[in-house]
Formats: C-alpha cells, structure tokens, sequence
C-alpha cells in the first residue's frame, strides 16, 4: 500500500472514531434526559429537595441555569412523564426520542423536529413526525428546518387564529450597565414592531460615509455603534423629550479652564465616567453634555448657561443657512448635526453665527482633532481648508450636496 492509501485509511479511521464517540455522547445525553424526566415524574422535591429539575441538573453538572433549562425542556419533548396529580404528559417526539437514545440525532436535529411538531395539532404531529426522520437519516439539520416549515405551512396555511381577548403588552426589555473599564454595555430584546423600526432607523444612520475627508473604513459594527450614538443624540435634541428636575435630560462635565483649553488632561464624566479634555472640547461647542469648568481651587467658572449655548432661534438660524452638515461632502441633515464654534468659547469666541458652523458628529471630532480647518467666507458661508497632506495648497472646499434655499428672482 503506498503512502497515499495509507494516509487515506488513517482519515477514514479518524472519522469514523469521531463518529463513534459522538455516537456515545448523545446517547449518554438523552439517557441523563430520561432521567431527569423520571425524578420530575417523582417529584424532585422529594427525592433531592430542589424545586425543580432544572436546578438540580444545574448544580449535578455544574451548567448555567439557562442551559439546564434547555436540558431538561428537551427531555420533557423526548420522554413521556406524568403531571403532578399523576395523569399521563404524552411526549411531542416520542419516535425522535428513540433515535435520540441511540445517538444517531444531533442535538440541534433533535430541537429542530421538536420545534416543528410543537407547532402542530397532536393528530399531525406522527405523520409529520415520520417525514422528518426519514429527511434526518440523509439531510441536515438546516435542510430538515425548511422541510418543517412547509409541512407547518401546508397543515395551518392561515396561522394561528387571532385572540379575541386584548393583545399582550408586547416584550420590551433592555439592560445598560457600566463595566469598570468604563465601556458601557447594552442588551435587550424587543418585540417585533419595535426591533422593525429600530433597525430601520439604525440602518439610515449607519450608511458610509463618502465625503471629502476620505473613504469610510469603519467596520459594520463600528457604523452601527456610531448610528446608536446618533439616535442618542437626536434623541436627547428632541423637544419632547421629558423633563427632569425642572430641566431637560443633560449629562455634567466637569474640567479646568486651563485643560478646556489645552485639550490636555481629564474631564470628569456624569458620576463615574470619564473623558478626555480634548472630548470635553467638542462637547462643550453645543451638547447637552454640559460643561463645568472649573479655577484654580475647583471653584466653577462656567455651568454651560445659555449664553454660550446655542439658543434655539440661532439653531434655526445655522440650520438655515448650513442645510445641514457643512462640511465638505457630507450628505447628514441638520437633525444629525451640532453647532460648532470656529473660535472655541473658552478663548473669546463669541456665540454668534459668524463663530458657529452646523458639523455632524463625525466631523465635529474630525474638526477638532485633525488639521482640518474652518472659517466664515466673505459672502457668510462656512469654508473648509484641508490639511497640507490632502491638498498642499489647501484650497478651501465648500459643501454643495446640500439643496439651497429657494430665492425670488
């Protein structure tokens, strides 16, 4: 035999140990999930003195509850039981169960049939039953998915019939919590109309960017991350948004004058959090992440009052003349965008619309952090000069994607 040949032989060996092994493995699984269906069927109470099945199981071993739930609630499909007052709980799947205990079913083969039958009307659950396994014994699981949907469309083609009674309140839940890293972490779930419209707004937002400042690298991911933070944004810029304490919903930075205007040092952020001074610099053009600037002794010089805030009407009045993001390129609508003071406030600049450009918050940060540079043109329009390694002239670029204003002839 040549070494080929033999090569191929030890493949074929390998495998079919695998195969073997895997075959051991799930038989040993459903025969734990007849067990467990037995001491329910006793009571586990009595026996172990836990309340439920699952929590044992958790603890035997040593899994998350929410994977011992899905033990056992497999188990209980696979295995007929009994029901506290001792009558008969029929099992959904009981040939499925049989395959099971002789490991030739995968375990998500296994939650596959099972969660096609449960769909169905006892009297159709055997014949569909059959045609699954008989599919099993050639496909996989994901083909065996499809064949279950068209046996669950061709059985209820209308669904289920609607409840009369008043709709559930449907499932919102959503979790934010501050890791001690200081990155924040959020999870939920929502139900169907809500998870529908919050995509959709997460999918306008998250579009690339194509402006004059280079093409967008940012990762899915990352566009969707940036997309969140904008909805927060126009969110918290809402006029009805509720009020709390007497004013609208606001975070505090607090910051020395003297690293507001570096853009070196720290800023305290909220209660816990922090940012750089840098950050605190773009915020402190218009947010409502309000700055405290603090003196020398903590003493506060400035509480982000309205003077140097942008006021509504000189809102109005950028949103007018900008049309949206200014700069070069940039498609995002006035919505999208916060004011941004060409000389910062913390050095003089005055809160007037020949100071103030309408950015989004992408090149908001960009402003700040690149060499971009930006001033009010002689006919009142904000002009954008790029930094020498884009253009080594640095030839003021304008926004143009922007529709104008309509004027009288």
């Amino acid at each position: 035999m040549d070494s080929e040949a033999v090569w191929r032989a030890d493949a074929v060996a390998l495998a079919d140990r695998i195969s073997v092994l895997l075959g051991v493995v799930r038989s040993a699984e459903a025969e734990i999930g007849a067990l467990l269906v037995e001491i329910e069927s006793r009571g586990v109470m009595e026996l172990f003195g836990y309340r439920s099945v699952a929590r044992l199981f958790e603890h035997l071993a040593d899994v998350p509850k929410s994977a011992a739930e899905r033990v056992v609630k497999r188990a209980q499909a696979l295995n007929p039981g009994r029901a506290l007052d001792g009558s008969p709980v029929p099992a959904v799947a009981p040939a499925t169960g049989v395959l099971a205990a002789d490991g030739s079913l995968s375990t998500p083969m296994v939650d596959t049939i099972v969660e096609v039958l449960a769909q169905l009307a006892p009297e159709h659950r055997d014949d569909a039953e059959r045609s699954l396994l008989s599919f099993a014994s050639e496909a996989g699981h994901k083909q065996v998915a499809a064949l279950g949907a068209r046996i669950v469309a061709h059985l209820d083609p209308d669904g289920a019939e609607p409840d009369p009674t008043e709709p559930a309140a449907p499932t919102r839940e959503l979790s934010l919590r501050r890791k001690r890293t200081g990155v924040w972490e959020l999870t939920g779930r929502f139900d169907e109309e809500t998870g529908t419209r919050a995509s959709a707004l997460l999918d306008s937002l998250a579009e690339r960017r194509a402006a004059d400042d280079g093409p967008d690298f940012r990762s899915p991911q990352e566009r969707y991350g940036d997309a969140f933070s904008d909805a927060v944004n126009l969110a918290l810029n809402s006029p009805d948004l509720p009020m709390q304490a007497g004013e609208r919903a606001h975070v505090m930075i607090a910051v020395s004058l003297e690293d507001l205007k570096s853009g070196v040092g720290q800023a305290t952020l909220g209660d816990t959090g922090t940012m750089t001074a840098a950050e605190a610099r773009v915020h402190a053009c218009d947010s409502m992440l309000i700055p405290a600037v603090l003196g020398e002794k903590s003493e506060p010089l400035n509480l982000g009052r309205l003077r140097r805030l942008i006021s509504a009407g000189l809102r109005r009045a950028l949103y007018l003349r900008d049309r949206g993001c200014a700069f070069p390129g940039c498609h995002r609508p006035p919505r999208h965008c916060q004011g941004h003071h060409i000389r910062h406030w913390a050095e003089g600049g005055a809160t007037e619309l020949g100071n103030l450009v309408l950015l989004c918050a992408h090149h908001h940060r960009l402003l700040h952090r690149s060499g971009w540079e930006v001033h009010i043109a002689a006919d009142g329009l904000p002009e954008f000069r790029p930094p020498v390694f884009l253009d080594k002239r640095r030839k003021p670029r304008r926004n143009n994607l922007h529709k104008p204003l309509p004027f009288a002839a």
